[in-house]
């Protein structure tokens, strides 16, 4: 664990993998130091911004170096269920690339259960760990202008759905009709960090 200054109001913890991200974020939750504002996971950091009429970046080092991380999960995890039609214009080619039938592909990345390792890209667009290993592909040699919203995707270790149109360079499985991304709603993005999400094959 190395800790950095990021401004005056915020500390750069690096990691050394993604899982001691999600735990070290999971712990902050669900018991948050005194000062602490927000928390920001990514893939290698976790960037605790802070009051520091409250804190100090010293007290938060202190804080993360002394506390036991917690590995579990809480007793009753938020769970996102998203429907999926597999219908996917890369489903042929990953089973190509991952040695599986379609099918199969299929069958693996909707019996896992991800966890939201973090959030970036565009808003809504959470990054899924959890992801079967015979499914980890690297991203599309020559990405795409445009990806439809809703677009469910796979490239790397990580699983996701585009909330929006956008140009994309993962391997598309499918599309969901759940809304990825609303001002209307508190929060706005359906998946946070932290949150646990399901794959459920529909056929339309």
């Amino acid at each position: 664990m190395r800790f950095l200054t990021a401004g005056s109001r915020a500390l750069l913890v690096e990691l050394e993998t993604l899982q001691e991200v999600i735990q070290v974020h999971e712990s902050l939750r669900l018991d948050r130091p005194a000062g602490c504002v927000d928390l920001v996971p990514a893939a290698r950091t976790l960037l605790i911004s802070f009051d520091p009429h409250h804190t100090t970046r010293e007290a938060l080092a202190d804080d993360l170096t002394s506390r036991t991380v917690a590995t579990h999960r809480p007793p009753q995890p938020r769970v996102v269920e998203i429907p999926v039609v597999y219908d996917g214009t890369d489903l042929a080619e990953v089973a190509r690339l991952s040695e599986l039938t379609a099918g199969e592909v299929v069958r693996r990345h909707s019996a896992a259960r991800y966890t939201v390792a973090f959030c970036g890209f565009a808003p809504g667009f959470a990054y899924l760990s959890g992801l079967d290993p015979a499914l980890h592909l690297p991203r599309r040699s020559v990405p795409r202008t445009r990806v439809e919203p809703g677009s469910v995707a796979i490239a790397d270790q990580f699983t996701s759905v585009y909330p929006r149109a956008s140009p994309g360079g993962w391997h598309l499985l499918g599309r969901t009709s759940a809304e990825l991304w609303s001002i209307e709603r508190q929060p706005p993005s359906l998946l946070t960090p932290g949150t646990q999400v399901c794959f459920v094959q529909v056929t339309s």
